[in-house]
């Protein structure tokens, strides 16, 4: 038996060999020696006893024996030789009782490099063997900045507490995400128990992915398998058979597709700017008119929470305005039930149409999308990738350059205040636009920032009232609906009392209104079909879905100068983020006179120079915060572990 085993790997090696040839590649393995330096090598890290992935052994630490083996490590060299008798040795008692020598190798980029045990390795990677035990010393690559070295370092970063070496993604923020659906925090160690259960779990699901044509994609079975994962939990994800697995993959595969694309995003900056049907659309006749149900899920109360009441005005609003053509329903404390069972029994009441209005909602808007891809579900958060659910966000950033604007010319002392809720993906953007207004009049103006998903809105603003700061921009809308509206919008302080100036205004029923527009005249399903990428629409002034409301006590000139300002930003005269910027640490962003594009505004993880204050630490943040940055946080306010510093040998990796 051992021969036909050495006979089929001969044939398997020639054949690899050939194809290499005909491609113009190297037929022999990849060799460390030739790329990494001896005094590079030296200075590895001790991992220790490993469990390698076999399939992530792709070369051998010496030139010694690079001619015996083919690029697929199978064996190369004719049956009758030495070499040929001691593999089939190893092929025998591979069969018989399991190879247990561990093997010596070097890894660097997570790909193995073997200094003892070539012949071991071709044997197992000839029975399709899963993982092999050796010992092992990590190579870290210098810090380039290049976007797969930093990946690696977040793999660096992860392991240290997983020990998992055999899950790799294509996305920078992947590992941390995955901890996140896990339930764990950044620097949170596995037991071995864990190790072993997510392993199982890995392979199996690895096997529904090959099923579904995987090997085909790009993207890795960790992509896959983190979508997964952020659809249905990892908890049904382990206690679901491989069959099943399969099917709910082939549900969410053009959401695996996605992963592959560097850019998976496609922002919809303007209802003007997207197509409409085709000719054919508007002469076919349309099917009689029916009341279409439309569902609003929150999160609270519109009685208990600001931000649900303004959704609430706006399921109000198209109530009027569609009248006998639409019949609305909202669906109060999703959270604190099941959110997935509330958007079911809206599905189960007959809505068509359902909005999900906080981030928080995502991950059971996006289970309920795979599952009912005929419900048009769209979430109220920003900057997600993902296929099946559109969501919808404002940009905000637009009205707080013009508080911030107005704040800097106001202001006596050049000291600002803002109080943000969380560092979410566009928090960031209108903190920072707020002081570059602010600067824009007064380039002495300093804007000191403060959390309220740390301290509460109220401690916040104390906390920067008791810096002798007069001018407070605050929550875009009020935090309950019997308050003194005092806790939002930009106010001056008068002794104990708090003026309100102006503003922000999100214009739910607008948006809302135009979205079902679009999906009576067919516009929004054109632009799934049309597309392959995620949709985020994310409107701004010039769609009429923010706007600013003063108040009395703004000064008449204030105001002038604040709608000269929206008259320019909605038609591109006035741009909030021209380049260049400089953020707290001084670095340069962007050219000269240009504007920042709508990706970088939203992926914004830093502050810039004029703020006086820093993005919080994930375990600062209160429950909800935590929460509400797990569902949309900027990198920054996840907490990664330190994949920023450089590991040094004799560290614990």
């Amino acid at each position: 038996m051992p021969d036909a085993y050495y006979r089929e790997a001969l044939k398997l090696a020639q054949k690899e060999y050939r194809s290499c040839i005909s491609k113009g590649k190297s037929p022999c393995l990849p060799v460390l020696d030739d790329f990494l330096s001896t005094e590079k090598t030296s200075t590895g890290i001790d991992l220790g006893l490993v469990q390698i992935p076999v399939d992530q052994i792709v070369g051998t630490k010496f030139r010694g024996r690079v001619n015996a083996f083919a690029p697929n490590f199978m064996p190369i060299m004719e049956e009758g030789c030495e070499f040929a008798q001691k593999w089939k040795h190893l092929c025998q008692a591979h069969v018989t009782e399991g190879i247990r020598d561990p093997i010596k190798a070097y890894e660097y980029m997570n790909r193995f490099y073997v200094e003892e045990g070539n012949k071991r390795v071709s044997v197992m990677k000839f029975f399709d063997a899963y993982n092999i035990a050796g010992n092992v010393i990590r190579i870290l690559p210098e810090r380039t900045g290049e976007e797969e070295v930093e990946l690696y370092y977040e793999f660096v970063a992860f392991y240290k507490y997983s020990k998992i070496n055999f899950i790799e993604f294509s996305k920078r923020g992947s590992y941390l995400k995955l901890q996140k659906a896990l339930g764990k925090e950044a620097d949170e160690e596995w037991s071995e128990d864990e190790q072993k259960e997510f392993s199982a779990v890995y392979h199996y699901f690895m096997q529904a992915y090959i099923s579904n044509g995987g090997e085909k994609l790009q993207s890795t079975v960790g992509d896959a398998m983190l979508s997964y994962i952020q659809i249905y939990g990892y908890y049904e994800l382990k206690n679901t058979e491989t069959d099943d697995i399969k099917k709910n993959l082939s549900r969410m595969w053009e959401d695996v597709i996605l992963k592959e694309d560097e850019e998976p995003i496609e922002l919809k900056l303007h209802p003007s700017q997207e197509k409409k049907p085709g000719v054919l659309s508007r002469v076919l006749p349309s099917p009689a008119p029916s009341i279409t149900k439309v569902a609003f899920i929150y999160d609270g109360t519109p009685e208990s929470s600001g931000w649900n009441n303004e959704h609430e005005k706006g399921r109000r609003h198209i109530q009027r305005i569609f009248d006998d053509k639409i019949e609305t329903k909202a669906y109060p404390n999703a959270m604190d039930i099941d959110p997935l069972a509330v958007i079911e029994q809206a599905i189960d009441d007959g809505s068509k149409i359902i909005f999900t209005t906080t981030p928080r909602l995502l991950q059971a808007s996006l289970r309920a999308a795979v599952e009912h891809p005929d419900i048009v579900i769209m979430n109220c958060s920003l900057n997600k990738s993902h296929r099946y659910i559109r969501t919808y966000y404002t940009r905000m950033y637009e009205a707080k350059f013009i508080l911030g604007a107005i704040a800097g010319s106001m202001t006596d002392s050049g000291k600002l205040g803002y109080v943000c809720d969380y560092p979410i993906f566009g928090q960031i953007a209108g903190i920072n636009a707020f002081a570059l207004g602010a600067q824009m009049v007064n380039p002495n103006a300093k804007v000191y920032l403060e959390w309220s998903a740390i301290k509460g809105a109220q401690e916040a603003a104390q906390a920067l009232k008791g810096q002798d700061i007069h001018l407070i921009s605050s929550q875009d809308t009020t935090r309950f609906l019997y308050d003194d509206r005092n806790s939002y919008g930009l106010s001056c302080i008068h002794g104990d009392d708090m003026e309100l100036l102006a503003n922000p205004v999100w214009k739910w029923g607008v948006y809302y209104e135009e979205i079902l527009r679009r999906v009576f005249n067919k516009t929004l399903q054109y632009e799934y079909e049309n597309s392959n990428k995620a949709l985020n629409y994310y409107w701004g002034m010039s769609a009429g879905v923010v706007d600013i409301v003063y108040s009395k006590s703004l000064p008449l000139a204030s105001r002038r100068f604040a709608d000269l300002l929206k008259e320019s930003i909605i038609h591109n005269v006035c741009i909030p983020f021209l380049t260049p910027l400089f953020n707290q640490s001084g670095e340069k962003i962007g050219e000269e006179q240009k504007s920042l594009n709508l990706e970088q505004i939203i992926n914004m993880d830093y502050l810039v120079e004029n703020v006086i204050g820093s993005i919080p630490k994930y375990e600062e943040l209160s429950p909800m915060g935590k929460a509400t940055v797990d569902m949309a946080g900027v990198e920054k306010s996840q907490n990664a572990p330190s994949a920023n510093t450089e590991p040094k040998a004799g560290d614990e990796i």
